[in-house]
């Protein structure tokens, strides 16, 4: 009995495989046309963690972004999952898949539905690295510095207890142009993804997630992806970050359109 205890206990602390063999059909799918649009250089890599849940927040200018970033984080040997409309899930073939490849579903603002504590046990349960865009679109800043921050990505880390990891890039844009619709194949693009140290949210931890805190912890959020993106581009960004709001536009669509 006691032999079939330890057994038991060992098959319960290994560790399964974060690139199941739905991430792999993918990988040898996307990797080499990826490698074929541009070359990636990571920097500071080390500092997303090599196991264990944790919240990736990367900045947002181009459609192509969440698939540059999800080949970063696979070389760094994790493999990403994103947070997905709830009604996906519902759809035929699609649905099976985002459920397989255990993406986390999030209703739609508003919804009743919405579950932030069901997202935060699935992304610890299954020890995930998930990628929030704290942005939720991409940027209305016409010099593609990151706009103000929606609360997101912070709520998910403080209630999950989890690293949050700020992560910037540059280059995406070359490949496909924030609205485009098509990618420039040559000549090759260069690529860098340069990772953060862990965001310090400790002033926040056993705080109330009301609209205040979440604001302030999303605040310091987006200093350090800018903080990350000043480096990688050699320039300062603005003193004062973008607002759609302030500027009379619209979230959805092209910004140039919803003025």
């Amino acid at each position: 009995m006691a032999k079939a205890d330890r057994s038991t206990t060992a098959r319960s602390k290994k560790r399964r495989s974060e690139k199941t063999p739905i991430f792999r059909v993918l990988a040898g799918i996307l990797l080499p046309l990826m490698n074929i649009l541009g070359k990636y250089r990571i920097q500071e890599g080390q500092h997303l963690p090599r196991s264990g849940a944790v919240v990736v927040a990367p900045n947002h200018y181009s459609e192509i972004d969440p698939i540059v970033i999800g080949v970063a984080i696979w070389m760094l040997g994790r493999a990403p999952r994103y947070l997905a409309k709830a009604s996906l899930f519902k759809v035929p073939v699609l649905g099976w898949f985002l459920r397989r490849s255990e993406q986390i579903p999030v209703e739609r603002q508003g919804s009743r539905g919405s579950d932030p504590l069901a997202q935060a046990k699935q992304l610890v349960d299954n020890e995930l690295v998930v990628v929030v865009y704290p942005e939720g679109t991409l940027t209305r800043d016409p010099d593609l510095w990151p706009m103000r921050g929606k609360t997101g990505a912070v709520r998910l880390a403080l209630t999950a207890g989890v690293p949050l990891i700020p992560v910037a890039h540059w280059g995406t844009q070359k490949i496909m142009p924030r609205y485009g619709k098509g990618v420039s194949l040559f000549p090759r693009k260069k690529v860098d993804i340069r990772f953060g140290p862990p965001v310090d949210l400790s002033a926040f931890e056993g705080r109330p997630l009301d609209s205040s805190t979440l604001t302030e912890a999303t605040d310091v959020l987006m200093v350090a992806i800018s903080g990350l993106l000043a480096e990688l581009r050699g320039e300062s960004p603005p003193i004062e970050r973008w607002d759609p709001a302030r500027k009379g536009q619209s979230e959805i669509g092209r910004f140039e359109e919803r003025s």
